[in-house]
This record gives C-alpha cells, structure tokens and sequence, in this order.
C-alpha cells in the first residue's frame, strides 16, 4: 500500500497495491500492520455501506466528544468527491479542508482520524461507498455542518443545481454556529 498525506495532519490517502492476470484482479483493501506502520492505530469496530444517485450530497457529518470517530473510506463503484473539514480545536488547519476523488477505479481509500466533519458528494451516475468507524454511531453524538457553508467555500464538483440533500442535512447550521464537536 501507498500512503500519502494530504495537506492536513492525519488525514491519509491510501492507494493498495494491484494484482491483475487473466483472471481479473486483486488487492488488500485495508491491512492492519500497514496501517500501523504508517502512524494509523485506529482499531475498526463498524462498517457501513450507502449507496447514491448523481448530485447526492451527504455531510458535513461527524460525532461529538467520546464518540468522535475514525474513518477509512472506499468506493466500491463510481466515483465520489470526498470532503473532511479540521474541527480539531488549537489544529494548525482548523476549518480547512481537504477533497480527494475516490473511485472504484483509481482504488484509493481516505484515512480521516477522530476530529473531523465529513461529507462526500457523488460524481457517476450512482455510487456505493463502505467505510469502516473506529467507534459506535451514537445518535445523541451526531452533529453537522452545513454542505455550502460560505466560510468553508467548499467546491463539491457538483452543481448546486443538482445537488440532492436529505432534509436533515438542508437544515444543518452554518460553521460558525456549529457546536464544537471535539
């Protein structure tokens, strides 16, 4: 596996080596002892999967305290924009954020570590997405940001136009007014 860090301390593109014959291909997704290798102790202990139409917008998403969580993030089909936002109090990259493309195609996944809000919009026509969680979901934890927060001016690579959100995620507050999650 490759690792590469991004502009933001923590968060870590992760690109499995391929194996490909006749038959088809092959690659670890995730490897524990590479992980840790790299500084990424995170120990797994969920994993979810969604699936999203073109224009979906999910986030900015994250868990508050206790519950703040680690993510390792991966396509399984199509291809996303994938956003993580610095909530880290005294981060020398608070309120910046990072967006990688993720595809089943290009095979990355993202490391984001606990202390970040997180969001993806999907690019294909439809896109399947799994990502593992260092810590339960808590729903009395869960907080957000909302996607087209001006300060954050965050390019999604999805019209506005065409950007579909759950209700939820329409009312979510702007930055300023977002509770500290950390």
């Amino acid at each position: 596996m490759i690792f590469t860090n991004t502009g933001i301390s923590g968060v870590v593109i992760v690109e499995p080596m391929q194996y490909c014959d006749s038959r088809g291909y092959f690659f670890e997704s995730y490897n524990q002892r590479d992980f840790a290798a790299h500084g990424i102790d995170a120990v797994f202990v969920q994993d979810n999967q969604s699936q999203s139409v073109y224009g979906t917008i999910r986030g900015l998403h994250f868990q508050r305290g206790e519950h703040g969580q680690a993510k390792y993030i991966r396509v399984l089909s199509g291809r996303i924009r994938d956003v993580v936002v610095d909530l880290r109090p005294g981060s020398p990259s608070y309120a910046q954020h990072v967006a990688v493309e993720l595809s089943a195609e290009n095979l990355r996944g993202l490391f984001i570590p606990r202390g970040f809000a997180h969001g993806f919009a999907v690019l294909s026509e439809s896109a399947v997405i799994s990502y593992k969680c260092d810590r339960f979901y808590c729903r009395a934890a869960e907080g957000g940001i909302r996607y087209d927060d001006p300060d954050l001016a965050i390019d999604w690579g999805v019209p506005s136009t065409a950007a579909v959100l759950s209700d939820k995620d329409r009312a979510l507050p702007s930055f300023k007014e977002y509770r500290p999650c950390c």
